[in-house]
């Protein structure tokens, strides 16, 4: 073959490193930022945390009965304290985040990943006080923790003031120790024995055995009731047991340690029929069943690890509503200025010069990266708020259709971008902190002509079952026919996934005895 020369036009995108990270940053929730934030400090020594430095007015005493001067300092503190980055000669103070304003060339370059090489000033990342004050600033949520005991703290504390034989207790303790988080003994008494005893007599381990039966005993005497069960049963009527002796009593006893299974069937023939009660009677025994706690170690469970740190705040602003970012979790981040001064007096081009050079400029990257997360969370936040008005004046039931596309289209963003923007990012409304992706919802045809969030619709669904009678709960059919009767099409296979995402049972499940 003859060796030729072509020449081929083509086109493909290139991923910087900066847009790699920035991409990246925006797709992460707030506690993978976080870590993300830690790794990169102990990385880079050019990045540091930024630290609460004592006001200029702090170092002069305050001249008596001046107001003026008393409110002067009180201001200039009160923005010290939100974060903002005061100058260290004349203690000037940066705007905060929520006011900073990105240039239309600086958005664009960003999100079609080229930026200008300009770093001739140290530029910082947010404060804390963009958003929705700043009295509590400088306490991490990530670092906050509870001061209440735990379960076997609780019950280790009853177990002092029992005065057991150092055997028993010693018994006693090995059962908390084989408690679950729920407050039920997680193994049972032969395993734990047969542990215990390793490779000793078969008598050593019967003993050991009964001992450990003596030692349950113990435990399921203590507070709460219901603590040390093997399963729901014996919890249930451990607590029952505590409550006052009555018929209604004995009868739910009985039902809980063999008929479980009735009762959640709502089988109100059958448990007559198996424990002799007439109807009255069962009812009575129903409601000291529901009042009993199927979950004894939950009132001692973390409560801050179910709780979600919204990014965003939504506000009442006028007739309308603003988003301010949530300072709580912004980190508050610096450039190092020795260093910095130290690599400029030392130049690029002196040996080792350039390394540091690449990483002071790594670090004002991430932190410009950390800068534009936030503020495309608060503009995509913005755009969700304006399209759903009427949910934040008249709850969920007044939310609209809402799709990717809108929000992409009205930012010039992607949909993907939106699509990382609003996944595991928070919004505090309110009606509660939700999901930005909540606020998302098909439609659903009207006879109208118009359409219906889903999001309405199943918050339709939650009020017409809530308002049911209970002892003739609605069927999936009966709640589609009403929806249809509203003006709303809906099939009962879609009511009926509805009403699963809601958690909520069938039918003949919530009807009452």
């Amino acid at each position: 073959m003859k060796p030729s020369l072509q020449v081929r036009l083509s086109q493909h995108l290139a991923l910087t490193p900066q847009l790699q990270q920035s991409i990246r940053l925006l797709q992460l929730s707030t506690l993978e930022l976080h870590q993300e934030v830690e790794q990169m400090l102990e990385q880079n020594p050019f990045l540091e945390m930024e630290e609460e430095s004592p006001t200029p007015f702090e170092s002069q005493p305050l001249p008596e009965r001046t107001s003026a001067s008393e409110r002067s300092a009180s201001d200039a503190e009160e923005n010290w304290s939100s974060g903002s980055e005061g100058g260290e000669a004349n203690g000037e103070a940066e705007p905060a985040v929520d006011s900073m304003e990105f240039g239309a060339t600086e958005r664009d370059d960003w999100e079609n990943g080229t930026e200008r090489d300009d770093f001739d000033g140290i530029r910082e990342t947010p404060s804390a006080g963009s958003g929705a004050g700043g009295d509590n600033d400088d306490l991490d949520p990530m670092e906050r923790s509870t001061v209440a005991p735990t379960l076997a703290d609780h019950l280790r504390e009853q177990l002092r003031g029992m005065r057991l034989a150092p055997e028993d207790s010693a018994a006693v303790q090995v059962l908390i120790e084989s408690l679950n988080e729920d407050g039920y003994l997680a193994d049972p008494l032969e395993e734990i024995a047969e542990r215990l005893a390793g490779d000793e007599d078969p008598e050593a381990r019967i003993e050991l055995l009964e001992r450990l039966q003596c030692a349950l005993r113990w435990l399921q005497s203590m507070e709460p009731t219901g603590v040390g069960a093997r399963d729901l049963a014996e919890c249930l009527a451990l607590q029952l047991r505590a409550g006052p002796r009555c018929e209604a009593q004995m009868i739910a006893i009985l039902i809980c340690k063999n008929h479980l299974e009735l009762l959640a069937r709502r089988d109100a023939k059958k448990l007559m029929a198996a424990t002799g009660a007439d109807e009255d009677l069962l009812k009575e025994a129903q409601a000291l069943i529901v009042q009993c706690e199927p979950k004894p170690g939950r009132p001692f469970t973390r409560a801050e690890a179910n709780i979600i740190v919204p990014d965003v705040i939504v506000q009442k602003s006028g007739r309308g509503w603003k988003v301010v970012l949530n300072p709580d979790v912004m980190p508050k981040l610096r450039i190092n200025d020795l260093y910095a001064l130290a690599v400029k007096q030392q130049g690029r081009g002196s040996e080792g010069g350039q390394g540091l050079s690449a990483r002071l400029q790594e670090a004002r990257w991430f932190m410009k990266n950390i800068l534009q997360r936030f503020e495309t969370i608060q503009r995509v936040s913005q755009a969700i708020v304006e399209r759903q008005k009427n949910f934040f004046s008249h709850g969920e039931i007044a939310m609209k259709p809402l799709v990717l596309r809108e929000i992409a289209d009205e930012l010039g963003l992607h949909e993907s971008t939106i699509s990382r923007v609003t996944t595991a990012k928070y919004m505090a409304t309110p009606y509660g902190t939700f999901e930005l992706k909540y606020f998302f919802g098909s439609s659903l045809n009207t006879e109208a002509g118009g359409n219906a969030s889903s999001t309405a619709v199943r918050a339709l669904i939650k009020q017409l079952v809530s308002a049911e009678d209970a002892k003739k709960p609605l069927s999936d059919s009966q709640l589609s026919q009403m929806l249809e009767e509203q003006g709303i099409q809906v099939a009962r296979r879609t009511v009926a996934k509805y009403r699963e995402a809601l958690k909520i049972a069938p039918a003949n499940l919530r009807r009452s005895l």
